[in-house]
């Protein structure tokens, strides 16, 4: 009997971790820049005595979809979109070298260079950016930060670190949501990277994908329950003959 309780439970378990996943994919459908997480499962033959007869669903090595999202002309200036697979830099608040497609940026009162979220942006050179009081910001094809502060000519102020990740070295997601290499060192700055000022990407996200999914994944899971429900009523049978007075 206990075959088939720890098969449910392994298939219900799975079901909810992609539940899960999507869940959380479906509620960034609006969120700038944001990475689609998949969600893989691969079945696993427990070995020990007797016959093979059960098999468990293990999570395997997933990843995120790596599809740039739909571009969104907004016209402001310090709003840029990173083309083909480059990526912004950003300081983590863990202190460490992270990436990011949201390029929606701002300038904080002191004059530093953030992000929409409040995160330092980092130039080619790995350290912030920081902007004149009161300039008016705008942002190159190549990424070179220019300012210009009223009738003042426009000053280069710096340059944003694009980075281009490898398959030798590929991004992952972490769980603050920013994406940082598998190695964990800092990504080389591209200098051939392109980025589109006054655009935004939007999540790659697709919305009645991920509703559909998540409805299979419900019957999924009511699928397993049932099983483990069936497993009780047969064990309850099974006890109910062994107390069967002869």
């Amino acid at each position: 009997m206990d075959h088939l309780i720890y098969t449910a439970m392994s298939g219900a378990n799975a079901a909810a971790q992609r539940q899960a996943v999507l869940s959380n994919n479906l509620a960034n459908a609006s969120t700038n820049g944001f990475r689609a997480e998949l969600s893989t499962f691969r079945a696993v033959p427990v070995r020990g005595d007797g016959a093979p007869t059960r098999v468990l669903a293990v999570e395997a090595t997933a990843g995120h979809l790596d599809t740039p999202g739909s571009a969104q002309r907004t016209g402001r200036s310090l709003d840029a979109m990173a083309t083909g697979n480059s990526w912004f830099a950003v300081q983590g608040l863990d202190g460490t070298e992270s990436y990011t497609r949201n390029g929606s940026f701002a300038v904080s009162p002191d004059g530093t260079l953030l992000t929409s979220n409040g995160l330092t942006v980092l130039s080619d050179g790995g350290s912030p950016i920081s902007v004149p009081t009161g300039a008016e910001v705008a942002i190159g094809f190549d990424g070179n930060l220019s300012a210009k502060v009223g009738n003042q000519p426009p000053t280069g102020v710096g340059r944003l670190k694009l980075v281009t990740p490898t398959t030798d070295d590929p991004l992952k997601r972490s769980t603050d949501g920013l994406f940082r290499a598998t190695s964990g060192d800092p990504l080389p700055n591209d200098t051939n990277a392109r980025v589109s000022a006054g655009v935004l990407e939007g999540s790659n996200v697709n919305a009645i994908e991920t509703m559909v999914g998540m409805i299979q994944t419900a019957r999924q899971f009511e699928t397993q329950m049932r099983l483990l429900q069936t497993a009780e009523s047969n064990d309850k049978s099974a006890g109910q003959l062994l107390n069967v007075q002869g």
